[in-house]
Formats: C-alpha cells, sequence, structure tokens
C-alpha cells in the first residue's frame, strides 16, 4: 500500500499552526490553580486581556471558538427565536447544526457580496411582529468572513448594520475567530471593532498559533451567564492554565506578524492568477484566505489530489473553488515552492 506524501506546506487552514518553542516553554511554566474557583491566575490573567483589549466588561476562556458562538446564542436568544446571519456564516455550515441542537435557534440567512449583508438587507429580513413568524432576536457579524474569502466588513457597515439592530432592540454579536487579522490589515483597533456589539470573540489556534482555547466578552451580567452554560455544556475545566497560557503568548507576540501572513497570502494570489486555469483577482485578497475558481478541465478534487502528491495541501470547498490559508507555518520561501508545484499541476496534461 503506497504511503501518503509527507505534507511539506499545509495551507489547508491556520488552524494547523502549531505552538512554537518559547510558546511551549512559557505553557510549561504557566502559574495555574483551579480555573472553576477562578483561582488560576494564567487564565484569570487572558480573560482580563481580552476584556480590555475588545472594550468589554469581562470574558470568559472556552475551549474552542465553536463553544463561543453556541453559548452566545443561548445567552441572547430563547429557543424559537431567530438569529440573522450571513448565509455563509459559521455557525449555518460549520457548527454541527449547533444552533438548533444546543440552542433550539431558527436562523435566517442574508445575503450579500463577500460574506457582508449591509442595513438594507438586514432590515428587510428582520421579522414582523407577528405570533405565526419567529421572533428576530439576534444580528450576528463574521470579521473577517470566511467562506466571503477573509473579507474585511468595513467599519462603517458594522455600525450601520449594528445601528438597525438597536433600532429594532436586536442583540448583536461578533464572530471574531479571525478579529485580529482585521485589526492588523486595517489598522482600526480591535476594541474599536468589537464596541457596537453586545458580546465578541477571539481565537486563539488560527493566526495566533496557540494549540487550544478561545475567549468570549461581554457584559459582565453576559458573562456570568456564559459561565453557567460554559460549566452546563462541559467546557469548564480545572487547572487550564497550561493551555490560557498559549493564548496570552499569542496576544503579546503573535498579533503584530499576522502582516506577515498577508503578504504572503497577496503574494500567492498573484502568483496563482498568472497560472492557467484559474480565475482569481488579487486585489480582492484583504487578509491570510486566498480563494480561487478553476477554469480548466481540471476539478477542484484533482487539483488539490495532486498537489499533495507534491507536498502541498489545501483545500477544496467546492466543485471548482480551492481555498489556500497563510499563517505562522508557512514562509514567503514556502510560498514561492507551492507556486511551483502549483504551477506543475496546472500545466500537466
Amino acid at each position: 500500500m503506497a504511503q501518503p506524501s509527507p505534507i511539506e506546506i499545509d495551507l489547508y487552514s491556520d488552524t494547523v499552526t502549531r505552538p512554537t518553542a518559547e510558546m511551549r516553554r512559557f505553557m510549561c511554566e504557566a502559574e495555574v490553580g483551579d480555573e472553576q474557583k477562578h483561582e488560576d491566575p494564567t487564565v484569570n490573567l487572558l480573560e482580563e486581556m481580552v476584556a480590555d483589549l475588545l472594550g468589554k466588561e469581562a470574558a470568559v476562556f472556552l475551549p474552542s471558538g465553536t463553544m463561543c458562538n453556541e453559548i452566545a446564542l443561548r445567552v441572547h436568544c430563547r429557543p424559537g427565536e431567530e438569529m440573522l446571519a450571513h448565509r455563509t456564516a459559521h455557525p449555518i455550515h460549520f457548527e454541527s447544526g449547533g444552533p438548533a441542537a444546543l440552542a433550539g435557534v431558527n436562523v435566517r440567512p442574508l445575503d450579500g457580496a463577500r460574506g457582508q449583508f449591509d442595513a438594507e438587507a438586514l432590515a428587510a429580513g428582520i421579522r414582523p411582529d407577528f405570533r405565526h413568524f419567529p421572533r428576530s432576536r439576534l444580528v450576528w457579524v463574521e470579521q473577517t468572513s470566511n467562506l466571503g474569502g477573509g473579507s474585511i466588513w468595513p467599519l462603517a457597515r458594522v455600525r450601520a448594520v449594528t445601528d438597525v439592530a438597536r433600532r429594532h432592540r436586536l442583540s448583536t454579536h461578533l464572530d471574531g475567530a479571525r478579529l485580529l487579522n482585521a485589526v492588523v490589515a486595517s489598522g482600526v483597533a480591535a476594541r474599536d471593532w468589537a464596541a457596537p456589539f453586545d458580546s465578541a470573540w477571539i481565537d486563539f489556534t488560527k493566526g495566533l498559533g496557540a494549540p487550544v482555547g478561545a475567549a468570549l466578552a461581554g457584559s459582565r451580567d453576559f458573562i456570568a451567564e456564559a459561565w453557567r452554560l460554559k460549566q452546563q455544556m462541559g467546557g469548564a475545566m480545572r487547572q487550564a492554565g497550561i493551555i490560557a497560557a498559549g493564548g496570552v503568548y499569542a496576544l503579546r507576540h503573535h498579533v503584530k506578524r499576522l502582516a506577515e501572513d498577508h503578504a504572503n497570502a497577496r503574494r500567492l494570489a498573484e502568483g496563482l492568477a498568472g497560472l492557467p486555469g484559474v480565475a482569481l483577482d488579487p486585489a480582492g485578497v484583504e487578509t491570510n484566505l486566498v480563494f480561487f475558481e478553476l477554469t480548466g478541465r481540471l476539478d477542484a478534487a484533482t487539483v488539490v489530489e495532486r498537489l499533495l502528491a507534491r507536498g502541498v495541501r489545501m483545500g477544496a470547498l467546492g466543485p471548482r473553488t480551492i481555498r489556500a490559508v497563510t499563517h505562522l507555518d508557512v514562509s514567503a520561501a514556502q510560498i514561492e515552492r507551492a507556486l511551483d508545484a502549483a504551477g506543475a499541476v496546472l500545466a500537466a496534461p
């Protein structure tokens, strides 16, 4: 049986990042305690850092971004109520039906280019007060938009959308899995992005390079209820400072360097755009995600398989759509090698 080719350049996702040697040492030396009693000093520090970063009263450390999203849904909504989000939003596609299974929440998908809806689309999607309809309760924004190609919501659009939500007395939530990519690319501070929202979270396991964890922020009352649900859903831990330390280290050392990932993504996009059978506008690459369409005879599954045979992993997101994601573990030199591999695959008969 043939052995699979080793993956030398992994562009499948920024979730494949591994902790650096310095991060591992910092994690091993972390002070720990019982986080359920709020006695873990490293967890407490990380929560304080995130609350300050996002301009919120409090934060809670959680095992995953999906748990941040599902807890936020349960705090904001009652079963049978409705969340409004772009049709490409993470909870709709990548959380195993969590909104329905865990929160009993209906989802109303909204349209718009590149993973973003505008104030007019939101206003049109809010339900009238009629007992046959689900009650609109929560507006959801994903910054940056994953299936929108890593696009950055403009701050003016964020404010316009959340203004509509407030006028209709709806809660607002910011899915900030890649929020710090938007911060670095735009120069807009994280607390300015988060300010219009009732709750927001950031992930530590993507571009920031930590092995586990995310943190959800909001008012003290919101976080108190989030803690209750964390306990209920099995997310409460004990000496969690060892893993929280990865987040502390990442916030101190790995935020500014996200600019390197963005530069590598632009170079990758420019190189791919010049290859036969590829449709891609490099100007649309704003952060670390590169989506491209195949226009020739090869489909996405075939191209991904042949790239993998050359040691380069990307992801097929449709019959003719491929996603590549730059991150901490991919260098500029490796981008050039990935382009060489892509050129060979796409030029092959």
